[in-house]
C-alpha cells in the first residue's frame, strides 16, 4: 500500500489504496516500516509523500475504526497514529507532503506531520471529525494552531469545512500551491532537489533546531543552537561551502 521510489538522494513514498487512500491500521504499520527502513540509509535525504489516484488521504478508515468496541480501543488506535506522525516530526530527514485532491482527517493530521506541505489550488484539507461525532485523534488538535493560529484552527474543527489549497496558502497551512497535480509534483521535486543539495550536517541541526522554538525556553534553544552551530563549523562540508563562496561557485557537499 506503500510504494517506495528512490530517485537520486529523494525517496518518493506513494500512498496506494484505492479508492479513497483511506488510512487503515495496515496502511500506517506500511508507513512505519517504510520510514524506519528510510531513517538510517545514507543514500536517502529527502522524503516526499503523495497519493496515487484522485487523492493524497481522503481520512482515516472510517468502517475500520467504527466497528472497535470501545472508546479505550479507540484511544490506543489514536495512540497509534500519533506515534507514526511524531516519528515523522522527529525525523532526521525533511518530510515533503505534497497533496491533491482531498487531504482530509487523518490525511491532514499525516501532512501536519511533515516538516513542508504542498498541495494544488484545488485540494480540500480540513478535519472534519465533528461532523461524525468525534474528534481529530491523530494530533490534529495540538499540530494545526501552532500551524494556522488557534482561531483558524477552531474554526476548521468546529465547522469540520474543508479549506482550499489557494487559502491553506494565504494561512500559512502549505509553503506552496500548484494548479494541476503535474505541477505539484514538478514542484514537489524541485523543492526536494533543492533541500537535497545542502549539507546533511546543516539540514540535520536545523530540523533539531526548529522545533525548539515552541517546545523549549528561550534560553534552551539557543544554547543548543550554539553548540550545533559550533558541530557544523568544524566539518568539511562547512570548509567546502565557504571555499565555494570565495570561488564563486557551487558547493560540493560530501555530507561529511
Amino acid at each position: 500500500m506503500i510504494h517506495k521510489k528512490q530517485e537520486g538522494v529523494i525517496a518518493w513514498l506513494t500512498i496506494d489504496r484505492p479508492p479513497a487512500n483511506a488510512l487503515s491500521q495496515a496502511l500506517l504499520d506500511d508507513l512505519d516500516t517504510a520510514l524506519t527502513e528510510l531513517k538510517t540509509d545514507r543514500s536517502v535525504k529527502v522524503v516526499v509523500i503523495r497519493g496515487e489516484g484522485k487523492f493524497f488521504v481522503a481520512g482515516a478508515d472510517i468502517k475500520e475504526f467504527s466497528s472497535l468496541p470501545s472508546g479505550e480501543e479507540f484511544s490506543r488506535f489514536s495512540k497509534k497514529g500519533q506515534a507514526i506522525f511524531n516519528l515523522m516530526e522527529d525525523y532526521p530527514k525533511p518530510i515533503i507532503a505534497a497533496m491533491h485532491g482531498a487531504a482530509l482527517g487523518g490525511g491532514l493530521e499525516l501532512a501536519l506531520g511533515c516538516h513542508i506541505r504542498l498541495a494544488t489550488t484545488d485540494a480540500k484539507l480540513g478535519l472534519p471529525e465533528a461532523n461524525l461525532g468525534i474528534i481529530p485523534a491523530y494530533g490534529g488538535t495540538q499540530r494545526l494552531p501552532q500551524v494556522v493560529g488557534s482561531n483558524k484552527a477552531m474554526e476548521m474543527m468546529l465547522t469540520g469545512e474543508p479549506i482550499s489549497g489557494e487559502e491553506a496558502y494565504r494561512f500559512g497551512l502549505v509553503n506552496a500551491v500548484a494548479e494541476d497535480e503535474a505541477g505539484l509534483r514538478k514542484q514537489a521535486e524541485r523543492l526536494a532537489k533543492s533541500v537535497a543539495s545542502k549539507s546533511i550536517n546543516s539540514i540535520e541541526a536545523i530540523l533539531e533546531l526548529v522545533p525548539l522554538a515552541r517546545e523549549a525556553s528561550r534560553d534552551h534553544g539557543l544554547e543548543r543552537e550554539a553548540a550545533l552551530s559550533g558541530k557544523v563549523f568544524d566539518t568539511v562540508d562547512r570548509q567546502e561551502g565557504v571555499q565555494a563562496f570565495i570561488d564563486k561557485r557551487k558547493p560540493e557537499f560530501k555530507d561529511q
